[in-house]
């Protein structure tokens, strides 16, 4: 396919999507940014990509180098991002969830500082340049100050190197990193972005989420075959079309896979989450990473499966605290899943949150 518009009339032909105004009027903008990347990647890889900004290379473009689209969930922002990573015809190109990458660069930012660089970060945003001409990143929040104290600096050194980004948002860029520790010192960002970056609200008035997500069965019981049908039908309509590939989270040196990922929709195996040692910092980042999250299998909980069950309890008090949308298949209703053993008592609290994230407007209107 030669646009993101081609690409999204196929779809649409095809019964994969549903026409919807606001995402057709983002189309264009794309368009011409998918277009712009084919006409400079020749240059690029002339010699290969490194020698773009090698001494005597032609400087870096200048002006606009990529987009911010925001909107809230379900509006199918990282639906058209994946169309430009589709339609750019170029080998140098990446998409990645934000919280990964920065937990990729502060890793690098540790390596360049035991090796006594005086300016950290601008090897490591080079590595990045040399390696991809269009960075996509899905769902910018800034929550952490270490992150929020380096970003500035590092888009623009990518910028410099002629990096064109792509990222989504579910926040408008003066939203980031609100009421942050030193946020005086985070908003030449914002202003870098509006300078580099073209910021476009997609104000669609469907959440092609929400007639699942906001009213229809979420919670899933007894574990057999047809709860199992249930729950593969629930996550295609979800879907609907959408490419679906495993979500690999790095945090604090651990992998954290997520089987099934598409447009900030997640899908897991209760032992997929709770079997292996993780803990609220792998599942803050998920909850970062995701509005909605599938959960398959849960099982009930005793003593016998203690340390899953507590695992279980922190998960919960994450997807809670940042409102997303649970759906899932379990042994038994909420009350019913934990009913002796330790823990058991502490476990009444988890009920009531997951009795109420049933309910139809749990987290409607948060962005």
């Amino acid at each position: 396919m030669s646009s993101v518009t081609a690409l999204y009339d196929a779809r649409v032909a095809a019964g994969g999507l549903t026409d919807d105004p606001a995402q057709r009027a983002v189309l264009p903008m794309l368009d011409r940014l998918v277009a712009t990347l084919k006409n400079e990647a020749p240059q690029a890889e002339r010699g290969g990509w490194r020698s773009w900004f090698g001494g005597g290379a032609e400087p870096a473009p200048q002006g606009t180098r990529g987009l911010y689209l925001w909107g809230g969930v379900g509006r199918g922002k990282s639906m058209l991002m994946d169309m430009v990573m589709e339609a750019a015809d170029i080998r140098a190109k990446r998409r990645v969830h934000f919280h990964a990458f920065m937990q990729e660069i502060q890793a690098g930012l540790n390596e360049a500082r035991k090796r006594g660089e005086s300016d950290a970060i601008r090897p490591v945003a080079n590595d990045v340049a040399d390696h991809a001409q269009l960075l996509c990143f899905d769902e910018m929040q800034i929550t952490d100050i270490a992150d929020a104290m380096i970003v500035g600096r590092l888009f623009q050194v990518l910028f410099e190197r002629g990096v064109c980004i792509v990222t989504t948002s579910n926040r408008a860029p003066d939203e980031l990193y609100k009421n942050g520790l030193n946020r005086h010192r985070f908003l030449p960002f914002i202003d870098l972005i509006r300078d580099r970056m073209d910021v476009h609200a997609l104000d669609s008035e469907n959440d092609h989420r929400q007639g699942r997500a906001g009213g229809d069965q979420v919670w899933f019981c007894p574990l057999n075959r047809e709860t199992h049908a249930a729950l593969e039908a629930v996550w295609a309509e979800l879907t609907d079309g959408r490419e679906v590939a495993p979500l690999l989270l790095e945090v604090q040196g651990r992998k954290v896979e997520i089987p099934a990922h598409a447009d900030r929709m997640g899908r897991a195996g209760f032992w997929d989450l709770c079997a292996r040692a993780l803990g609220p910092a792998d599942y803050l980042a998920l909850a970062e990473a995701v509005d909605l999250l599938v959960i398959e299998g849960i099982p009930t909980l005793s003593s016998s499966n203690f340390n899953e069950a507590k695992r279980f309890v922190t998960l919960i008090d994450a997807l809670y605290e940042a409102k997303v949308r649970l759906i899932a298949s379990a042994a038994a209703e909420p009350e019913q899943l934990y009913i002796e053993g330790e823990g058991s008592f502490e476990f009444e609290r988890t009920a009531s949150r997951l009795r109420e994230m049933q309910d139809a407007q749990w987290g409607a209107g948060d962005a």
